[in-house]
């Protein structure tokens, strides 16, 4: 598990003054390459590598607010790894309550978007990401 902190910018809110829905997707993102980066796994080098990790589905579910500045730690984990699909858990907190709770799930796929598995072409990785995952 990694600890990420996104501070909330104004132009994050909404009229309502609170962080809109759709920046807490952004902030999967940050959280997510800030993840991948924490353990060797950079994507600038992965696509280097010929290997891109679309988004196959995002789900989110908020529980409390949150706006401009709150700093909001996401703590960003392995939660499943199938050998073909990645899903990457986040929990969004603010002073430790959890405020979001949230999910995204990802293939691996090459520059012509054919699917890429990573047992066969890179078993190194394979095992790292499924040594990730975390065991409830």
């Amino acid at each position: 598990m990694k600890t990420y902190t996104h501070k909330v910018q104004y132009y994050e809110t909404d009229k309502m003054g609170i962080t809109h829905h759709s920046n807490y997707i952004r902030m999967m993102e940050e959280a997510r390459v800030d993840f991948f980066d924490s353990i060797g796994l950079r994507y600038d080098e992965c696509e280097k590598m010929g290997i891109m990790s679309p988004v196959l589905s995002v789900n989110c579910k908020y529980k409390k607010p949150t706006s401009f500045p709150d700093e909001i730690t996401i703590e960003t984990f392995v939660s499943d790894y199938t050998g073909f699909k990645l899903t990457i858990g986040y929990i969004f907190k603010k002073d430790d309550v959890v405020v979001c709770e949230a999910s995204s799930e990802h293939c691996f796929v090459s520059k012509d978007m054919k699917i890429v598995l990573l047992k066969n072409k890179y078993p190194e990785l394979d095992q790292k990401l499924y040594s990730l995952v975390e065991k409830n």
